[in-house]
């Protein structure tokens, strides 16, 4: 299973280089799309000054760039961190309808539960920061039954497609720390935003 989600990230870097290739063409065959960038970069140092903004809620999720690709969908990039879970009140799970996230772990571990239903799902607000900027129209609820389970690190990278619940059922550590890459075929996301 790990090897298959390996593998989907390496086709999916594959293609969001073949997107930047051409994108860097387009610039010096001056062609290039209104919404065309050669690069958009996102520093070590402003993924620490994020973290420590962030409030240490059980669950913080800030986005910190959505980028237009040559206009013909979005790609944001965020951080998540969530807090160790106690009892048993892991926190919800969500669904998203149209985006799809890549989570890269880099520090903490936790059980991942995908696939399978939500418990009492119910769709987020449109007009919440989740729809709005994070992930598109989203189905939240308790947490995912029938799914499978996979416990996570430092290292590991996990590709969730839409319409796929999703769910921390435990964080063992005291926090997982999470780069998230969510990819926006319909653009349904900001193109443009960078938190102030």
């Amino acid at each position: 299973m790990r090897n298959r989600i390996l593998i989907g990230f390496a086709i999916l870097l594959g293609l969001l280089a073949s997107q930047a290739s051409w994108g860097q063409a387009a610039n010096s065959a001056n062609d290039r799309h209104p919404d065309a960038i050669s690069a958009t970069d996102v520093t070590n140092a402003e993924l620490q000054t994020a973290l420590q903004k962030i409030p240490s809620t059980a669950v913080s999720d800030q986005a910190l760039r959505v980028v237009s690709i040559n206009g013909e969908y979005n790609v944001a990039v965020g951080i998540v961190r969530r807090n160790k879970t106690t009892g048993s009140n892991p926190g919800g799970a969500i669904e998203h309808s149209q985006v799809t996230e890549v989570y890269h772990v880099l520090k903490g571990t936790g059980t991942l539960v995908t696939g399978g239903t939500l418990e009492n799902p119910k769709p987020a607000a449109a007009d919440s920061e989740v729809v709005k900027v994070l992930v598109g129209p989203s189905s939240l609820g308790d947490k995912v039954q029938g799914g499978v389970s996979r416990q996570i690190g430092p290292g590991d990278v996990v590709v969730i497609p839409p319409n796929t619940p999703h769910w921390f059922s435990e964080v063992t550590s005291d926090q997982i720390v999470y780069l998230v890459v969510r990819v926006d075929p319909k653009k349904l996301l900001p193109a443009g935003f960078k938190p102030n």
